[in-house]
């Protein structure tokens, strides 16, 4: 059995370091903290599907590091909530809405998705979740939890990143869960759990070559940095890292693993 590693907390506890936000500009061709498969396009894209206006209060399952969310309040002016439950993302997430000056707008806090949330019925515009949900179990409480706190109308934008497309190994499925919960979906489980929920499917998106393209980024720009890397994160941890990042660059590429954008409306 493969050791596990640490992806997402070296990350978002590193974030102010100079080397992960060179490693996320040449993954993404912008820094906001992200560690997805959200290409520039993408990221681009979703306020558009979401609808958000200045006068709109948004969800954010998952947040990260914040730098989306943060983003987000800055050039659209909307409000908006951020959970995650690692806690070295909540508090970077904080520390950079101060810092930007938008903590009058952003707020994070410390939750489990899968858990039932502390937010009042029809209480948000619009709801995103990024590469979240294939981490999180109980995948129908959370769709028909995200369905009671969307207001009537609202939107609701979620990336599965793990749904099967093909034959896959052991060893394969071993080395893409490199560190917490890992859900892999079969084709259609998402769209009938959507419907399950009461929310309507307006699209599903096949963004699988965007999840391609970023694996071999994102491993690429950490091989060129691999000594200042090391020195931060330990080289079992770095080579750990990179082991994922070619595993899923193969699968995708192979299109045995596949990404799809799902947008809904209550």
């Amino acid at each position: 059995m493969s050791k596990k590693i640490d992806l997402y907390s070296s990350s978002y506890s590193n974030y102010s370091l100079e080397t992960y936000s060179e490693v996320r500009l040449e993954t993404y061709g912008e820094d906001y903290g992200q560690t997805s498969w959200v290409s520039t396009e993408e990221s681009h894209e979703i306020p558009e599907l979401l609808q958000l206006t200045s006068d709109s209060s948004v969800l954010d399952i998952g947040c990260g590091s914040g730098g989306y969310a943060v983003g987000l309040a800055k050039r659209i002016g909307c409000r908006v909530l951020g959970f995650e439950i690692n806690e070295s993302g909540v508090k970077t997430a904080n520390a950079l809405a101060e810092d930007e000056k938008v903590s009058d707008l952003v707020k994070f806090e410390q939750h489990d998705a899968s858990e039932e949330l502390p937010y009042e019925d029809d209480s948000f515009d619009a709801i995103y979740s990024t590469d979240v949900l294939c981490h999180v179990p109980r995948r129908r409480e959370v769709l028909s939890n995200t369905q009671r706190l969307l207001k009537p109308g609202g939107k609701f934008v979620f990336s599965d990143a793990l749904v099967i497309g093909g034959l896959i190994s052991y060893e394969e499925l071993e080395n893409r869960c490199p560190d917490g919960l890992y859900f892999f979906s079969p084709p259609g489980i998402n769209e009938q759990l959507i419907q399950e929920s009461g929310l309507k499917l307006l699209e599903a998106r096949d963004t699988t070559a965007n999840c391609a393209l970023l694996s071999k980024r994102w491993h690429d720009a950490r091989e060129k940095r691999k000594d200042a890397l090391i020195a931060c994160e330990g080289e079992e941890n770095f080579l750990g890292v990179q082991r994922f990042l070619a595993g899923v660059h193969r699968l995708t590429s192979e299109r045995r693993l596949l990404r799809v954008l799902y947008t809904c409306s209550k």
